[in-house]
């Protein structure tokens, strides 16, 4: 029987997967990301990781950041798993730039907590 991750182990999983996608990103323009199908997919796959990861942070630990829209990390997970063929890559760029780093910098900021206790 398998163990389900642990809160510790999502965080690490949305920190790892947070680290892939600005990998992913590192020097590419839009026309790169156009024609590199597999580089599109790695992106699409991080990004499913960090969705699917925050869905299982408890209601209590969100609530300390009320400036990472949770609902919205939500719906992208629904869009990258059920409606993966209305994926918009550019959008994703977007979402990397402006919203990954406030949750990377929470995430870890818990994991520190939770090391300290």
């Amino acid at each position: 029987m398998t163990v389900p991750p642990s809160l510790g182990d999502r965080l690490a999983h949305i920190i790892e997967a947070i680290d892939s996608i600005q990998s992913i990103l590192a020097d590419q323009t839009q026309e790169s990301l156009d024609i590199d199908r597999t580089r599109r997919l790695a992106l699409e796959r991080a990004f499913e990781i960090v969705c699917e990861a925050s869905r299982y942070v408890p209601a209590d630990v969100k609530a300390q950041e009320t400036a990472i829209d949770w609902r919205k990390m939500n719906d992208l997970g629904n869009l990258l798993r059920h409606a993966y063929h209305l994926v918009n890559i550019s959008r994703l760029v977007v979402i990397a730039k402006n919203d990954l780093p406030p949750l990377k910098a929470f995430v870890e900021r818990i994991v520190a907590e939770e090391s300290r206790r």
